[in-house]
């Protein structure tokens, strides 16, 4: 434990806090450490999402061809966006199921939406990914933080037991040192609840052009079939 005299500083607590005190708190920094890297990842990935479903909606409703459209999409594949995998994923098993006189052409667009929700799940899981993480730091790091805080107080009451004459200045360097645990656990915390929020909003706008744009499509393709 810390004496009166100690430095108080952030480091002295950290480095005068017992060995349990310490490793919470090396658990926490390192769950911290992820969280900001995939909060940037995310932020990073959901930004191209949406710029590439603004670009790739500006070209499929200026008019141009659908054919020309599956091509670019085809050549392009490694750079597309979510929404024009969609579309290519949909136009492809179209003009497959077109090209098959028995099908009825109930059948054949229905087979098309099909193909483009099996595309869409997979892009709406890989933009989600990592969101569970980032929900369970938040959740759960002020927890691990706290249980850092009680088992250091604990130790800081335990060092009173061979003090004739307890003060508040024998007990408060260990207090401290037990609450920069819950410090930490809060500075895990919060911005991985404040991320989670803010990209689970954004996920939903997206995923809300999607699912329209899959409709709008759809009946494109309805249409061409009469």
């Amino acid at each position: 434990m810390a004496s009166v005299t100690t430095d108080m500083s952030i480091l002295s607590l950290i480095a005068g806090a017992s060995i349990l005190v310490k490793g919470v708190m090396l658990l926490l920094a390192a769950v911290s450490f992820m969280s900001w890297y995939w909060i940037f990842r995310k932020w990073f990935a959901i930004r191209d999402a949406r710029a590439k479903t603004d670009q790739f909606e500006r070209d499929f409703w200026s008019g141009g061809d659908l054919n020309s459209l599956y091509q670019s999409a085809v050549n392009d594949r490694h750079s597309a966006g979510a929404l024009e995998r969609i579309f290519e994923a949909g136009y492809r098993e179209f003009t497959k199921l077109r090209g098959q006189k028995s099908l009825d052409p109930a059948t054949v667009v229905d087979g098309a939406r099909r193909a483009m929700r099996a595309t869409y799940q997979r892009e709406m899981d890989h933009l989600e990914a990592h969101l569970a993480f980032l929900a369970s730091v938040g959740s759960v790091s002020p927890y691990v933080g706290l249980f850092g805080t009680v088992w250091g107080i604990m130790n800081a009451f335990r060092g009173l037991a061979n003090v004739s004459s307890a003060t508040l200045a024998h007990v408060a360097p260990g207090i401290a040192e037990a609450l920069v645990a819950t410090a930490i656990g809060l500075f895990a915390a919060i911005p991985a609840v404040v991320a989670y929020n803010r990209f689970a909003h954004d996920i939903d706008r997206v995923s809300i052009r999607f699912e329209s744009f899959m409709e709008e499509f759809s009946n494109i393709l309805q249409r061409q079939q009469r």
